[in-house]
């Protein structure tokens, strides 16, 4: 029995989003620029797009722009912003736990001049507020923190977030990278506090290659690709038609019957943990997010159960998917102070709505098996 189990890193397209794609590169493969009427049907999908996703985060359509994923969207946001307001200030806040996508733009942006001072987590990986509230300064011009974390499934404070940011200097921008929890929760930006959220589509049945980035009404971003002005000069480059298009109808199935899907979710991750909790030395470090599950099968390195487990067609991950192929320890899970044990032989199983409870007891059936086999030969 073939079980995904690594929805986290990626999913599989929906079939409507699919064929949506198809048509349009095959039928609507017009420039969105050209004035003839190839370009004016590739601009609506453009158009279309936009609308479903404002509605789903119920914010105006001229708030959006699209770009190739969460990366760009983070990059853009963030290098964005300092180059917007290094006059005011060269001072940046974010959080030790961050995506890379986040955490080397940091590191770039320091070898730029930038100051940038990284908070806490406590042991379920919420950011220390009171160590937020010390950060803050007269010269901080940037805030950036995820919403979900996508190791560990730690749900953020993002409203308290805001709040605290605001109340000290409301010019302060504050950027969401909202990559894990679009699709899984509902919220808007307006109603968080948010300035910029980062979206990608891959993570929600959509295409790979495509994104989006809020950016508040009025709010003042440097472009950092330039070229034909296209999306109001904010990011050059002939639009992603056909992934955009597919963006655009990914997040409106993903948002329907939102809730009995998330709870479909939720039960599947429960139950799982329940399961494999059962067996001696296996830990839960899961936050509360519906679709990620973090276990440690301590006596077993991480990289000998995944491979044990693709080997029954089970497949899972070993952190953040950008950073799995390379060897090293998770960042996430050092800020979180687990043990050495547990840090070297933590799994992230992370579940979709096409998951089945079939799935879930085959898997904690084959965990079972596996575990006293592989501790065997460890020792």
């Amino acid at each position: 029995m073939e079980c995904y189990f690594d929805n986290a890193a990626t999913t599989a397209v929906f079939p409507e989003v699919r064929e949506l794609m198809v048509k349009v590169m095959g039928e609507d493969y017009g420039n969105p620029s050209s004035l003839h009427m190839k370009g004016v049907i590739a601009e609506k999908y453009i158009k279309e797009a936009a609308s479903k996703l404002a509605r789903e985060l119920k914010c105006q359509e001229k708030e959006l722009v699209f770009t190739s994923g969460g990366t760009e969207s983070n990059n853009l946001a963030i290098i964005g912003t300092a180059l917007a307001k290094r006059r005011q200030g060269k001072h940046i806040v974010c959080s030790g736990i961050e995506h890379a996508s986040v955490s080397a733009t940091m590191e770039f942006l320091e070898k730029e001049g930038f100051e940038v001072t990284y908070i806490g987590v406590d042991e379920k990986g919420v950011f220390d507020l009171d160590e937020l509230k010390s950060a803050l300064r007269e010269d901080t011009i940037l805030v950036s923190t995820m919403f979900v974390n996508n190791e560990i499934g730690t749900i953020e404070p993002i409203e308290e977030i805001s709040k605290i940011i605001k109340d000290y200097n409301d010019n302060i921008v504050y950027h969401v990278d909202a990559v894990q929890a679009f699709g899984k929760i509902r919220f808007s930006p307006k109603k968080l506090g948010v300035d910029l959220l980062s979206i990608s589509g891959h993570k929600i049945h959509g295409p790979k290659g495509s994104g989006v980035l809020y950016i508040k009404d009025k709010l003042l971003v440097r472009p950092i690709i330039h070229g034909g002005g296209q999306q109001k000069a904010m990011r050059s480059g002939t639009e992603n038609v056909p992934a955009i298009a597919g963006l655009g109808l990914a997040a409106e199935l993903m948002y329907k019957d939102n809730e009995t899907k998330m709870e479909h979710i939720k039960a599947l991750k429960e139950r799982f943990l329940s399961g494999v909790t059962a067996f001696e030395n296996v830990f839960d470090n899961s936050g509360a997010a519906p679709h990620i599950a973090s276990v440690s099968f301590v006596g077993v390195r991480s990289e000998v159960m995944l491979h044990s487990l693709e080997d029954k067609e089970i497949y899972v991950s070993a952190g953040s998917a950008c950073s799995s192929n390379k060897p090293h320890v998770s960042s996430v899970l050092k800020a979180i102070k687990l043990p050495q044990e547990r840090l070297e032989s933590t799994l992230r199983f992370s579940f979709c709505e096409d998951n089945t409870i079939e799935q879930i007891d085959y898997a904690i059936k084959t965990i079972g098996e596996l575990l006293p086999v592989l501790r065997r030969y460890t020792r």
